[in-house]
This record gives structure tokens, sequence and C-alpha cells, in this order.
């Protein structure tokens, strides 16, 4: 009897890809669904944002790997953004890529990018989850995965910072919504460029990524290697490191104020009044998460800092002041309550520290 010949050890990267795809499988339910006959059941659909870039291809290989051992069908969807000269050439060939690694069906879905007050990136990314979405529908997927990487949360963690954002921005990119997950939120770029390499796979480089007239790319390029060269490696992990952190603490404390909510609001002529007695029982990042949600739940109104601080005043620094305007919204001290009510067009949101 001849030998076995011993099995080539498997690249760390592509390890690292592979058991990310794994957890993300495993962590997403049982992989069979019924498919209304009884005691039948059919394989669940699974599919990769695929751009044709190293972080999303080192996915697709990682997920075609994956998936069917988990009990998954796995296909891609391409997103073509319409804002690269041969973006219909780009699309097709991450197509191609994706159908080579045995992912089916792999759909090239054409979107339009419509840039308004929040930028290009932005109504480019809306177009994008959109896209992946109706797709998602329509190939009744229960699952749809994107390539953010340990990296991209750093950087976001970054431009949260920048902006002076709270714990529920600065927790960064979550790592599941509806059914969107990231597996690769522990991954960095380098794994998944190592991880192409390793499998003979050729990314695409998209020019936006090198192009400095994007906030982002200038975090990427010049703010995150300046960190490393002067604090040490490890930035990136200890920035994804904390945007965990604050996430749970964020999600703890919208729990807390799901179950205040309902017993300290009550409705007002004409809006609605929340207890004082209430309010000043709690801690000032409860009080102001309170005074937050019923802004935005009863009035669609998004409160700043300094807007929740002054409405905040009205109850740890009552001294007789008259009422204060915020986005689409009058509040006045009423005896023991905060009411707040709509302002339909003028007067605008005034400064609100009293």
């Amino acid at each position: 009897m001849s030998p076995v010949e011993p099995r080539a050890p498997l690249h760390p990267a592509v390890a690292a890809t592979r058991v990310a795809v794994r957890r993300a499988l495993s962590g997403a339910g049982s992989p069979l669904v019924s498919d209304g006959a009884a005691g039948s059941g059919v394989e669940p659909r699974v599919l990769v944002a695929l751009s044709g870039g190293a972080d999303s291809l080192a996915l697709a290989a990682a997920l075609a790997f994956e998936a069917p051992r988990a009990g998954w069908v796995a296909g891609a969807v391409i997103v073509d953004h319409g804002l690269q000269p041969e973006s219909e050439r780009i699309a097709a060939q991450a197509a191609a890529q994706a159908t080579a690694l045995g992912l089916a069906p792999a759909v090239v879905r054409r979107v339009s990018v419509v840039a308004e007050d929040d930028g290009p990136e932005a109504a480019a990314r809306d177009a994008r989850y959109a896209a992946l979405a109706a797709v998602a529908e329509e190939l009744g997927a229960a699952l749809t995965l994107t390539a953010h990487t340990r990296d991209d949360q750093a950087e976001q963690v970054l431009l949260g910072i920048a902006r002076g954002s709270g714990a529920r921005s600065l927790a960064g990119i979550p790592p599941t919504r509806g059914i969107i997950s990231r597996p690769f939120l522990d991954v960095s770029r380098q794994q998944t460029e190592d991880a192409c390499a390793a499998q003979e796979l050729t990314p695409w480089q998209d020019p936006h990524n090198a192009d400095p007239r994007y906030t982002r790319v200038r975090v990427r390029s010049r703010i995150l290697p300046l960190l490393e060269a002067e604090l040490g490696p490890g930035v990136a992990a200890a920035l994804a490191r904390t945007a965990a952190q604050l996430r749970e603490d964020a999600d703890a404390f919208e729990t807390m104020v799901a179950e205040q909510i309902e017993e300290i609001v009550e409705p007002a002529e004409a809006g609605i009044a929340v207890s004082v007695a209430a309010l000043q029982a709690n801690p000032a990042a409860l009080r102001h998460r309170l005074i937050r949600r019923v802004a935005e739940a009863e009035f669609g109104s998004e409160l700043s800092r300094e807007h929740t601080l002054g409405i905040a005043a009205l109850v740890t620094d009552w001294r007789g002041q008259g009422p204060i305007f915020v986005p689409g919204i009058r509040v006045t001290r009423v005896g023991g309550r905060v009411v707040m009510t709509r302002q339909l067009g003028s007067p605008r949101a005034s400064d609100p520290r009293p």
C-alpha cells in the first residue's frame, strides 16, 4: 500500500476567512427550512455581496467552500453602481468569478445613484442595500453576507469620533442587521488580500479606494497608518474592540429606554408630556436617551446633543425659564411635566441653552 500524501497546510488567511463564514452560517440558525411539505425541508439560500475587490472576493471564496458543508445554497449579488467608466465590464467579471467559485446564481443588478444632501457615498450605499434586499427577496434568500472588515470598523469608529458622535455611532458597523451579516469584522483587510493571493484569485482594484477626495480614504491611507506608526501596531484591532464594547453598552441602554418609555410618557394637548420626576430619577446618560427617543418616536426629530441638553435643563436646572424650540418641537415645562408639542413651519429651532 502506497503511503498517503500529506495535505499541504491551509494558509492562515484562508483559514481565518473560512472560520468567520462558518460562524456566520452557524449563528444564522437551522440550515433547513420548511417548504410546506410534511416532513420535508429545503436548503436555505445565502447570498454574498460581491464587488470583485479583495474583501468581497475572499468572502465569496470562503462562502463557496463553507455553504455546502453547512447545508446552504450559495449565490452572489453584484451591484453595478454605474460610477466607473467600465462598471458593466467590472460587474460581469465579478459575476464570472462567482460562477467559477461555484456560486449560483450570480445576479448583476444595475442601480441608479442620485447624490443628495448626504453625498455620493451615502447615496451609493443606500442604492446598494436596496438592491441587495430586492435580490434577496426575489431569490428567497435567508441571509446576505457583506465583506466589511476589521479595518472598515476601525475607520468607522474614527469617523464617529471626529463627528463627536455618541455610543451608538461609535459602536460602528453592526455584525448583523436584519438578514445582513458581516462575518469579516474580526478579519483584517490584509488577511483578505492574503487569502485571495493564496487561492490565486485576482481582485479588482477600485480606484475610488485610493481617491483622497473621500474622507474614508484619507482615514484609511493617512490617519490609521499614522496612528499605527506613532502608537504601535494593533490600533485597528483596538478600535474594533472598542466598537464591540460600546455596542454592548448601547444595546443595554436601548433596552432600558424601551422598558421605561411607556411609563413616563403621557398624551398632552397637541403633543406629549414626560414626567420630570422620572427623568430626574435617571442618570444623565439614560435621561438624555429618553428625551431623544421621545423626540424621534413622537415627532420624527433627531436631536443634537445641544438640543438634548437644553431640554434636560428644564428638568435638572429649572429656574422658571420659558419654552425652547428644537427641530419641529416646542418644549416647555408645565408643573411636574416636560411638554413637547409639534411646530409646523416656523419658528425655527432656537439656541436650546437655558
